[in-house]
């Protein structure tokens, strides 16, 4: 037997042979499997296709997540001045940068923890074992030793282990939600389907990593490997990239500005110092080091990187798992959340919504599998004798059980059939016994081909019945009568139940129809040809995936925001139409399917993209592109899911998020964030945290930069008019390190602010240095400098000491420091109010440490030696305190000023509003 001749489909995964669309028989034609294979061809087969399993990702050790902890620019100009430091012999300031450093480099490696292994995690969604019929009869085999053109058999329960052609089936139900979203398992037949059906709707194929739940079936396996739909999106996962977060590359942008700035400037100073200062070359070249390390932000990395965990453990106690550290300042930018549909934005259990009996349309309240609910009639007439037939039919018409016992409760079995059990619960409580007052006697399964179940039922009174349930317009041409609301039976009119299975379905629902058929009590066995014809109609009943109400509220959050939510799923149009209404997603009231997003060119996609809020029937592809069409958009896209379709997507978004609960391994892998309450609300909750992080990175920028900023000035100042350094470089290292990180670590604690959610979100190329932050940078560091100096010359008109004059000018920039930090902690408000001059307690450990280390600057022997500092008396210490106090009541009038300021602006007419 030779071999198939579209190797290249198989091999590749690209395949362009449409199996669904083929009759079983040409598709065994084609891959040259007329009869079950044999030894030789099964051998053949393998070395042509290779093994039916996907290849693992490539591992990355600990050096690799090392290096990309040490991928930062401002790590390099730390090391750069570390190693300066280290030839000039100032071991000292090395030993400090370094620590610097490690602190960033340590934080960052174990908080991420183990690298992306999404590769991996598809390749267990293959099954280990495959029950297949060869010429020498039935086997079970790996399932890595399936070749295109086996013969495959399933049963209930089993995990599909590749993409087959079915055959023959008898009840088979898939759960495809893996791959396609769609929330209920999904009937299968042997029929050809019509050219370019959605992979949903492909009902006469089975996919690999797709699960059995009920039925059997035979086929023919048409695709292994990288060449069954996992393949092909383990394929797409391997050429997604992950984008830098806008964090990361704000900051990469900054330290580039920031570094080549304070070498130029250095360079200049040096230059100039050579002409106006008078110093000797070695000294001035030490200054100058000194001015470069008092420029750069050394705690910077710290701050960012403590500020990140402490946004990271936050999101963990609201069951939110943050597996990349950056990612949680980016959901703070977060412009538009993808969503999928199924057990994110809905609960992913079906309930009865609505049902229709003797004519009337019925409210079923409650959601879930919990009884509690009820069934409402028009203006709440009681329930009439057709509502508790129907209710009857599917409780008993039915394979599932409710596991009442538990809580929440759980349902064992398909989850339409636990809805309906529920239904009967509320309709009437004695039903929770149904199943032994009325015993079953025989049952005809549900089949694809005939789209029904049947059961016989006597009950202990000597009565018999046979209830239906199945599609409606298979059971409305089944029937001749149909029950009245009072229970009595008339002839059957199908015109005006078809227009109310119309409108429910319009409205989103899946419908099904009831009906019975009396028999004799002495009926003991049941035929398909007992109930073709003359059967008596009951009703419908709608059902639906509720929306979570939880996520109704988070939707309504982020719109307050700014922020579009957009409902992305493989489910059908009309199902996503209904939810999205519900949930307040259709802005533009359009919905848009995979078909027609195929017909669109990726420069269309952009602006289609922006426009509609709701697409369905969508494949991983489309829901790549779409994620894709909305960066091109510069919006900041988060995306949620739970499947293996979504995994694609998931890591090319700039926030990936999984769920926890019921989502899959792949997804988990590919995200950047897991939430374990499987909730949207918790979505909304991470954004408010990523901007509160964001704020929190800003004020911590706008209080070091201008300590920086003096610290700097104050030298450039010294070396051009030839003064003596009011400062050493050693010693603003000290300041550096100890007093500003201390105090700048206490504004990654800040709760908050007021208001955060009622903002738009801020763009992606948005600077971290916004014109209030550097104009707050410029006012500050000239006060700072002044502060200094004004120090330096009182210490030198008193004692004349050098070294005193230089510890009080250290004294009274970390006094600054500290009455600065209570005016930075709110950047545009008023700082001297209650809540903000009591401060949290982070801020009054911190204040504590800080006196405590100056005290030991000031008045400890050793560090006086090694810092050349020198003890203080009261009269300094009070100048130092004053200086600070100063710099806040200044602040503060500036910042009610600017206020004021800016509400006159706003007042005029025209002006625009912020």
């Amino acid at each position: 037997m030779t071999a198939p001749s579209s190797r290249t489909d198989a091999v590749s995964g690209e395949s362009s042979e449409h199996w669904y669309n083929l009759s079983p028989g040409d598709v065994r034609a084609r891959l040259e499997a007329g009869e079950p294979l044999d030894s030789a061809a099964v051998t053949q087969r393998l070395q042509q296709y290779g093994p039916n399993q996907l290849p693992e990702a490539a591992p990355r050790g600990p050096l690799a997540r090392l290096g990309r902890q040490l991928k930062n620019f401002l790590i390099y100009v730390l090391l750069s001045a570390a190693l300066i430091t280290a030839l000039l012999g100032h071991w000292m300031d090395t030993i400090v940068i370094l620590a610097v450093v490690i602190i960033q480099t340590l934080v960052g490696f174990l908080q991420e923890g183990k690298a992306e292994q999404a590769l991996s995690a598809i390749r267990h969604m293959l099954a280990p074992q495959a029950v297949v019929l060869r010429s020498h009869g039935r086997h079970t085999i790996g399932a890595a030793e399936l070749v295109p053109g086996d013969t495959l058999l399933l049963e209930p329960g089993d995990r599909v282990p590749a993409d087959v052609r079915l055959e023959r089936v008898h009840g088979l139900q898939v759960d495809e939600a893996i791959l396609t979203g769609e929330s209920m398992a999904v009937d299968k037949a042997v029929a050809s389907q019509p050219e370019g059906a959605a992979l949903g709707d492909q009902r006469s194929m089975v996919f690999a990593g797709t699960m059995v739940t009920t039925g059997t079936a035979q086929g023919v396996v048409v695709r292994t490997g990288t060449a069954t739909e996992i393949g092909r999106i383990s394929g797409l996962l391997r050429h997604t990239n992950t984008l830098k977060t806008p964090l990361l590359e704000q900051i990469d942008r900054f330290a580039r500005y920031l570094s080549v700035l304070i070498i130029v400037v250095a360079a200049m100073i040096f230059l100039a110092g050579t002409w106006f200062s008078g110093m000797a070359m070695n000294e001035l070249f030490m200054a100058v080091v000194g001015l470069t390390v008092a420029a750069i932000p050394e705690g910077l990395p710290a701050i960012l990187t403590i500020t990140l965990a402490i946004g990271v453990r936050r999101m963990a106690t609201r069951k939110a798992v943050v597996r990349r550290m950056p990612v949680i300042e980016t959901l703070g930018a977060v412009s538009v959340i993808c969503s999928d549909k199924t057990g994110t934005l809905t609960r992913n259990e079906m309930t009865v919504t609505t049902l229709v009996a003797g004519g009337e349309r019925y409210e079923v309240s409650g959601t879930g599998y919990s009884p509690d609910g009820a069934v409402a009639g028009p203006a709440g007439q009681p329930l009439t004798p057709a509502v508790s037939e129907l209710a009857l039919a599917g409780a008993l018409c039915n394979d599932a059980h409710l596991k009442l016992q538990e809580d929440p409760v759980r349902v064992e079995g398909d989850p339409m059939e636990g809805a309906l059990k529920v239904l009967a619960l509320k309709t009437d409580n004695a039903l929770a016994s149904v199943d032994t007052q009325w015993p079953r006697q025989d049952e005809i399964p549900f089949d694809a081909e005939y789209r029904f179940m049947a059961t016989l039922n006597h009950d202990h009174h000597g009565h018999a019945m046979v209830y239906l349930k199945g599609a409606p317009e298979q059971i409305l041409a089944m029937c001749a009568e149909a029950m009245t609301a009072d229970g009595s039976i008339e002839s059957l009119d199908t015109g005006p139940w078809q227009q109310k299975i119309d409108d429910m379905a319009a409205e989103g629902l899946r419908v099904l129809a009831f009906a019975r058929l009396p028999v004799s009590a002495d009926t003991s066995s049941l035929a398909i040809e007992d109930v073709r014809q003359g059967l008596q109609f009951l009703g419908v009943a709608g059902f639906m995936d509720p929306p979570r109400p939880e996520a109704v509220k988070a939707i309504a959050d982020c719109h307050d925001a700014g922020i579009r939510v957009k409902m992305i799923t493989g489910d059908h149009a009309r199902t996503a139409g209904a939810i999205a209404t519900k949930l307040g997603l259709r802005e533009t009231g359009r919905v848009l399917t995979g078909a027609e997003l195929d017909q669109v060119d990726d420069d269309e996609l952009v602006n289609l993209a922006a426009d509609v809020d709701v697409f369905a029937r969508t494949s991983p592809e489309h829901k790549l592109r779409l994620v894709k069409a909305l960066q091109a958009g510069h919006g900041v896209v988060a995306m949620t899911g739970d499947g293996v379709n979504d995994a694609p997507a998931l890591k090319r978004a700039d926030v990936g998020i999984a769920m926890g609960v019921k989502g899959s391994e792949a997804a988990r892998e590919a995200a950047s964030m897991v939430l374990l309450d499987d909730n949207f609300a918790s979505i909304a909750a991470a954004v408010r945290e990523g901007r509160t992080v964001y704020d929190n990175l800003r004020k911590g920028l706008a209080f070091l930069l201008p300590i920086n900023g003096g610290e700097s000035v104050s030298l450039i100042a010294a070396l051009l008019l030839g003064l003596t350094l009011p400062i050493t470089a050693l010693q603003i290292l000290w300041v550096n390190m100890v007093s500003s990180v201390v105090l700048a670590m206490t504004l990654a604690f800040e709760p908050t602010e007021g208001g955060v959610m009622k903002r738009p979100p801020r763009a992606r190329s948005e600077s971290l240095l916004q014109r209030s932050v550097v104009w707050r940078v410029l006012v500050v560091s000239l006060l700072f400098l002044a502060g200094i100096f004004a120090a330096w010359n009182w210490g030198m008109d008193r004692t004349g000491e050098l070294d005193y004059a230089r510890t009080m000018a250290v004294n009274t920039l970390v006094a600054m420091e500290v009455f600065y930090l209570f005016a930075v902690r709110y950047l545009d408000t008023p700082s001297i109010t209650l809540r903000g001059v009591v401060g949290t307690p982070i801020v009054i450990g911190a204040l504590v440490a800080v006196v405590c280390l100056q005290s030991l600057f000031t008045w400890f022997p050793p560090l006086n030696e090694a810092f050349g500092s020198a003890p203080m008396d009261l009269a300094g210490l009070v100048f130092s305190v004053a200086a600070g106090v100063v710099v806040l009541l200044l602040l503060e009038l500036e910042t009610r000023v600017k206020r004021r300021f800016r509400g006159h602006r706003e007042a005029k007419p025209g002006a625009p509003v912020s």
